[in-house]
């Protein structure tokens, strides 16, 4: 067996986007993979074949990721294969161009396009077909403006830009109806309205969707909306009181949705699961005994591409939570009788159903993602484009440990040995923390943690208290950063230097990202015992962080429980830049320059107050990256990251 090498994660691939064809015979999904030389991932839609049980590559422009079945042996996908349209796209026209090919064989061929950035696409019928697609209110105005003009940004609205899609200032996704033969685009929504999720009914006769409308200052609520196609008739279906909704399906004739009034917990409250019927009557299917997100939050730096985790087929709604340290895929019908479906551990990175039959994406015990299958009761691994890491590679199984703080709290986490583990030696030791901070972690593979036991480091990690999985109660910090979570993470660094007597104390590290990076921020001005950490895409200020970053102003006015008019103590006291003058471990930041969730400026105050006050700092930022620069990042930029995360360890840790 080989060591993980750093360039590994090169080699890994990714899938995304599973959906069955019409007949349930074929399985479509997105394979992704990494181009080091031109910098870029590829990505390609492949078939996976039930009879035959077979997978294969139906198309090789390497950028087709949007598809969907016209029907069941023709995909239909978006690409810009030929080089006029590609001129198009890069002289800044709207374009998005549809190609269908022949799961049976056959080359692909253009059969429309639409003068719209399309982002999704469902077929009504053979001309006709539903569309979200980005609008800019200010496009008219600024088409006529001179070359000159176009060098300015105006931004009369917040939030004005959103992190991996740069400014967003009047900028819509807007649901559209596109008629192929006559080529005709008709807006079925305002023009201020920002459709954030879209479902169109089975018999193709009414489209349900959620939507935000704004001008000035984007509000947290969102509305939920029936269009009726045949009668053009639009149909507000919103409670009166303030609400956000995050799913909605057609369910029979009923609508089912999920969603929260954040109360009690704020933004991060779990969603609940609720049935609106032909008369207008709203019963909750779900209520607190079901408490746990309704999404997928285990993490991984092995994902890339989109993912659906919520679904309705025949009389159910499936849906995935994350219990603890895994996530799982449930039912639920109707009448609110629930039931998992999956059982075991690990993540369900996105699924689809087909009478009854699962296909998802998984993460399941040391394997990266694979394709599943689930009936009867019974998981079945489809593919094997990532087995050979399982067959070649030395990879370090997380041992669970499950502690008691002195406040009574469970805290579960884990610790990976070095691969060659040798019990008379003494070993480096790294902390990890999870962004979020509802996130959580769990046993899945990690290639930054794996490579690093592979370097000779123990590598330790864990969920505390504002981590995902375990409830609301356990999940809702707000105005507690920096307190209970610090505690909680601190008690299981000693629990670990406990239990584990080969971590040498004297040589320990610290990193995180995101909620991570602000946490590794708030350690290194509260305790010397680490010798050296790397804070990636943190926050160290919140009074800056509310007015410069895509959800600033609402995220730290619900999380810190204060603005800067309201407790400007509050947001000081919860910054870590408020300690940096304590703070004596050599300290790496990690960020890059289009981070709009956590903007460089949150890293470059922290840098500049370490570096003033004497202690030794190093920033690496990165040019044309945002906040998912770990998880996304163009190849070489993700290879420098680690890089330059583990030289800084070697250095101030061996």
């Amino acid at each position: 067996m080989e060591k993980i090498e750093l360039k590994d994660m090169i080699k890994y691939k990714s899938l995304s986007g599973v959906k069955y064809a019409p007949d349930g015979k074929n399985i479509g999904f997105v394979l992704h993979e990494m181009d080091e030389k031109n910098n870029r991932y590829l990505s390609n839609i492949y078939i996976y074949n039930l009879d035959k049980d077979k997978t294969f590559k139906l198309t090789s422009g390497d950028k087709e990721s949007q598809f969907i079945f016209k029907d069941d042996k023709t995909v239909l996908f978006s690409s810009l294969r030929d080089k006029v349209d590609q001129e198009r796209k890069t002289n800044g026209e709207q374009l998005t161009c549809y190609y269908e090919i022949s799961i049976e064989g056959g080359e692909a061929q253009k059969v429309f396009e639409i003068g719209l950035n399309v982002s999704e696409i469902e077929r009504i019928d053979d001309d006709t077909f539903i569309v979200k697609a980005l609008y800019d209110v200010n496009a008219p105005v600024l088409d006529s403006l001179s070359n000159d003009e176009k060098d300015y940004e105006v931004i009369d609205e917040i939030p004005f830009w959103q992190n991996g899609k740069g400014y967003s200032n009047k900028k819509r996704n807007r649901l559209y109806i596109f008629n192929k033969k006559a080529n005709t685009l008709k807006p079925i929504t305002e023009t201020y309205t920002n459709v954030e999720y879209f479902t169109l009914k089975p018999d193709k006769s009414k489209v349900v969707f959620i939507g935000n409308t704004f001008k000035d200052k984007m509000e947290l609520g969102s509305g939920l909306y029936e269009y009726t196609i045949e009668a053009e008739r639009l149909k507000d279906l919103s409670m009166p009181e303030t609400f956000k909704y995050s799913f909605v399906d057609f369910i029979k004739d009923d609508i089912i949705f999920a969603g929260s009034d954040m109360e009690g917990f704020g933004i991060n409250k779990n969603d609940l699961i609720y049935l609106l019927n032909g008369t207008g009557e709203i019963k909750a299917l779900t209520d607190a005994t079901l408490d746990y997100s309704l999404r997928n939050t285990v993490g991984s730096d092995t994902r890339y591409g989109s993912y659906s985790n919520i679904k309705t087929e025949d009389k159910y709604l499936y849906f995935t939570t994350t219990e603890h340290d895994s996530s799982y895929i449930n039912r639920i019908d109707r009448d609110g009788n629930c039931e998992r479906v999956t059982k075991e551990t690990g993540a369900v990175d996105g699924f689809d159903v087909f009478k009854g039959q699962i296909a998802f994406i998984g993460l399941r015990g040391n394997k990266l993602q694979e394709l599943y299958k689930f009936e009867d009761q019974k998981e079945t691994q489809l593919t094997q484009f990532n087995q050979w890491v399982v067959e070649t590679k030395k990879i370090s199984t997380p041992e669970k440990l499950v502690i008691k703080t002195d406040e009574g709290i469970t805290i579960e986490g884990w610790l990976m040995k070095p691969v060659s583990f040798d019990e008379n030696k003494k070993y480096p030791g790294i902390l990890n923390i999870h962004g979020g901070p509802k996130a959580a972690y769990g046993a899945v593979f990690f290639h930054e943690m794996q490579y690093w036991a592979n370097e000779g480091y123990a590598v330790f990690f864990c969920n505390p208290r504002g981590s995902d999985g375990r409830g609301n109660e356990f999940s809702d910090i707000r105005g507690r950063f920096g307190d209970i979570d610090y505690k909680d993470i601190m008690q299981f660094t000693d629990a670990i230097l406990d239990q584990y007597a080969f971590i040498d104390k004297n040589r320990l590290g610290v990193t995180g990202g995101s909620y991570g990076g602000y946490m590794t921020n708030w350690i290194i001005g509260h305790t010397d015992r680490f010798k050296a950490a790397v804070s990636q895409r943190s926050i160290s200020n919140w009074i800056s962080k509310f007015c410069t970053t895509d959800i600033g102003y609402y995220f730290v006015a619900d999380q810190q429980a204060s603005t800067p008019w309201t407790d400007m103590q509050n947001l000081w006291d919860q910054s870590p830049l408020k300690f940096a003058d304590k703070v004596k471990t050599p300290t790496l930041f990690i960020h890059s320059e289009e981070d709009y969730r956590c903007w460089m400026a949150e890293g470059l105050q922290m840098f500049t107050a370490l570096k003033y006050h004497g202690v030794e700092s190093r920033l690496c930022l990165f040019r044309e990256e945002n906040h998912e620069l770990s998880r996304s990042g163009k190849p070489k930029h993700r290879i420098r990251r680690l890089k330059e995360i583990t030289e800084w360890f070697d250095r101030y840790l061996k």
